[in-house]
């Protein structure tokens, strides 16, 4: 653990009439895997798009790495090493498995256009370096056997690892997680949990997770905070955070 790699301050967002976000801080350490929780319409996922860049606050700043980045475009971020995955899948399904994870890799190399189209030895290195990495990323994952097969034929579990293979290829500092677990069984949520463990620990970066797997989320966080109508109302450590009245009431209700 170490210094924050993001943080923000009192950020609030509108949609019309509805105040998604209210006064919202938080801050994610560097190595940490930082958790956010909270019942649905909490404003989990809109909070995330605020980090992406996706959407834009309408008050409050954000730090990524000690760089001011609260007007930063979404790829802009992503350039910095911020990357994303989401809920629902977004995958190149007419692709190759292999070519998926190569899009990660080329978005950290550049060459000039004519060296592709004259095929020069730079463009045959970058070539066979991005189809390196790209399979290593495969392998990490447990995929590098399904390589060649189109990303449309795999089951709905493996297309989830297929996603997290295409964001580490691309070698982020921070990592965005929207539900991974969403649509998975037991034994592929098991797996899941310790994967992103290994994301953390071989890839030396830090995850910034929401989830509704409680059992996961609990079992592999370093921090959590929990939201609840746009507002935070609890954050620390999983066991701070489970005895907390206030997530109690939120997610079970009080009786008057």
């Amino acid at each position: 653990m170490g210094n924050p790699i993001f943080s923000c301050e009192h950020i609030g967002v509108r949609f019309g009439g509805v105040q998604a976000l209210s006064e919202v801080s938080f801050a994610a350490q560097q190595g940490a895997i930082t958790s956010i929780i909270g019942p649905n319409g909490a404003g989990k996922t809109t909070f995330l798009n605020v980090i992406s860049g996706m959407v834009t606050q309408d008050q409050g700043t954000l730090f990524f790495n000690n760089q001011d980045i609260s007007q930063t475009k979404a790829h802009e971020r992503a350039a910095l090493g911020m990357l994303r995955t989401f809920q629902n899948l977004e995958i190149f399904s007419n692709m190759t498995v292999l070519e998926n994870v190569a899009v990660g890799c080329h978005g950290r190399f550049t060459l000039p256009l004519w060296h592709n189209v004259l095929r020069t030895p730079s463009s045959r290195r970058l070539e066979n370096l991005v189809h390196d990495q790209a399979l290593a990323a495969l392998d990490f994952v447990g995929m590098s056997t399904a390589a060649s097969s189109l990303a449309k034929d795999l089951a709905f579990g493996q297309q989830r690892l297929l996603e997290l293979a295409r964001a580490l290829a691309a070698k982020p500092r921070l990592l965005l997680l929207d539900e991974p677990a969403a649509g998975l069984n037991i034994a592929e949520t098991k797996f899941l949990a310790e994967l992103i463990m290994r994301i953390r620990d071989s890839y030396d970066l830090s995850v910034i997770l929401v989830e509704h797997d409680m059992d996961l989320v609990m079992g592999i966080s370093d921090a959590i905070m929990v939201l609840s109508f746009g507002q935070t109302i609890s954050h620390g450590t999983p066991v701070q955070v489970q005895k907390d009245p206030r997530v109690i009431a939120a997610y079970l209700g009080t009786d008057d």
